[in-house]
């Protein structure tokens, strides 16, 4: 099950107790406090790993606790610290505080981590106390407690190329055609309903990731067919392959399905108008497919690649068009 967004509360580990205990020794007398510190408790720690894709794992449980530390011991024997807690997420997972909306920390690589909720420092013992006026301190400190936090966890899927385009394009096949990802495809609107990531091997030493996002809709900006949804997953991609279907079952001109998607990507953010962008027509084994894709270049003024899905046709220009794009972004500064 895909989760990219989740409601968690953590709580570090309270610290332990600081000890009032006083040396008793045969043939010592007046030993002295030895009272130890208790233990620091644990930290609640968000790290993002590779391999993790989806935020389900902490889904099931509302409350995170780390560990507390433990009581502090006679012959100043300090407590031990309670065991971190450490939750791991996908790369590309945003952590924002509920309470002030802020964002603590974007774990955009694998590795990156922060510490949610730092645990509370151990109580003193009763040896701290020990002066020159008072010899035999009864004082010892409760440990402070743990920090608590409401966080909400917001995963955006980093791809290097995400499909865009309207619900029943042909993202999903394409996909499952470029890749080893085996999306749902069906003949009705809005069968991924939610990002799904392929590899896209086009070398022994090129290739990408691919995401096949859920289709877009007029008002999508404005969150209407679950658009905030779905548009926050693009905000990563670094280059966008627009799919454009030459024959909508709805009767809608190419043209006017296009330019509806580019102004909702932009109304969402502006950014994303100035992200690299190939235009693509899928289902081009369709008889009509030239024509509309001869009629979607003169209209948007730009190249449109014709591909299939079935008959493999124009793969291989989309793959190189991709590949320029992805080496021209790493030279430029």
């Amino acid at each position: 099950m895909f989760v990219d967004r989740v409601h968690i509360e953590v709580m570090a580990g309270q610290g332990g107790r600081g000890m009032c205990s006083f040396r008793r020794e045969k043939y010592v007398p007046l030993g002295g406090p030895d009272g130890g510190d208790g233990g620091d408790g644990g930290s609640v720690i968000l790290e993002a790993r590779a391999g993790v894709d989806s935020l389900a794992a902490l889904a099931h449980r509302r409350q995170w606790k780390a560990e507390p530390g433990t009581a502090g011991g006679p012959a100043n024997c300090q407590g031990a610290r309670g065991e971190d807690l450490t939750l791991l997420v996908p790369p590309g997972t945003l952590v924002i505080d509920e309470g002030s909306g802020l964002v603590l920390k974007d774990l955009a690589s694998p590795g990156e981590s922060i510490v949610a909720a730092r645990g509370g420092t151990g109580g003193r013992g009763n040896l701290h106390f020990k002066s020159s006026t008072n010899r035999a301190p009864r004082q010892a400190t409760a440990g402070e407690a743990g920090e608590v936090r409401r966080l909400l966890l917001e995963l955006k899927v980093i791809a290097d190329v995400g499909l865009v385009g309207k619900p029943n394009a042909g993202k999903s096949t394409l996909l499952s055609r470029l890749s080893r990802a085996r999306p749902e495809i069906a003949d009705y609107a809005f069968t991924t309903k939610a990002p799904i990531l392929g590899i896209v091997a086009v070398s022994r030493d090129k290739s990408f990731v691919l995401a096949d996002l859920p289709g877009l809709i007029e008002g999508a900006h404005a969150g209407v067919g679950l658009g905030h949804e779905f548009l926050r997953h693009v905000e990563r991609a670094g280059i966008l392959v627009h799919v454009v279907e030459p024959c909508p079952v709805d009767g809608s001109e190419p043209a006017a399905n296009y330019r509806a998607i580019r102004a909702e990507l932009v109304m969402y953010d502006p950014a994303l108008g100035d992200r690299p962008e190939i235009v693509v027509m899928s289902k081009s084994e369709l008889p009509s497919a030239p024509e509309a894709r001869a009629a979607l270049e003169a209209e948007i003024g730009r190249a449109v690649i014709g591909v299939s899905a079935v008959t493999g046709q124009g793969l291989d220009v989309m793959l190189r068009s991709i590949i320029a794009e992805m080496e021209r972004r790493r030279s430029s500064p």
